[in-house]
């Protein structure tokens, strides 16, 4: 479960061969710029290869442009995702302990990316096709953390995402309640270190 939030969290195609996924591409970004800030409650269904499900939770979800992320798990186990526009931080507090890595780092790993990124480079690196308000992204690289990425919209509305990871487990994420952040929200993206936490510096730069 916590690889699954992490490959979330992980923290998010241009250059299409053909026009049809270039304009579907272009028809995800365009949408994207509807819903530049969201906060939404979310329930979630895990379920394994042979569509078992494994687990359920529950949780608040948020996000802002450019590159901010917020993913709180209350439900079964409390775990806490931000990404404040540098740094991914990544919180258990039944393990007592943080772990952090360049925001950069954890753009590669997921299309989830593509929800508060606009950079070409980094669209580039994945695929985008469409159907019935939904928009499948899956990376181009078979180094990527996950499989693939589904999300769905009714109007400016973000709905539904659906993660596929490569060991063929899915995780489904309903969102409700949504609405757009606020300038109080705006501290959601700010994740201060608890006292008494193991850190685990991940980052490029960190010095060990």
């Amino acid at each position: 479960m916590r690889k699954t939030l992490t490959l979330l969290a992980m923290a998010l195609p241009f250059m299409a061969s053909n026009l049809a996924i270039a304009d579907e591409s272009s028809a995800l970004k365009a949408k994207l710029e509807e819903v530049a800030t969201l906060k939404a409650n979310f329930s979630q269904v895990v379920t394994d290869i042979n569509n078992k499900e494994i687990q359920r939770g529950s949780g608040v979800f948020a996000l802002a442009y450019p590159n901010q992320f917020y993913w709180h798990l209350t439900e079964p186990d409390e775990s806490l995702i931000v990404a404040d526009g540098t740094d991914v931080w990544i919180y258990n507090p039944f393990a007592e302990q943080v772990s952090v890595m360049d925001l950069n780092q954890a753009i590669t790993a997921s299309p989830i990316a593509l929800l508060v990124h606009r950079d070409k480079e980094t669209w580039a690196q994945y695929t985008v096709t469409s159907k019935d308000g939904c928009f499948d992204i899956n990376p181009k690289s078979v180094d990527a953390g996950v499989e693939s990425v589904k999300v769905c919209f009714k109007g400016k509305t973000l709905t539904q995402m659906v993660l596929e990871d490569q060991q063929g487990n899915v995780s489904s994420f309903e969102l409700t309640g949504q609405t757009a952040i606020t300038d109080a929200e705006k501290s959601l993206f700010k994740f201060t270190v608890p006292e008494d936490v193991d850190i685990d510096d991940q980052r490029l730069n960190a010095i060990h």
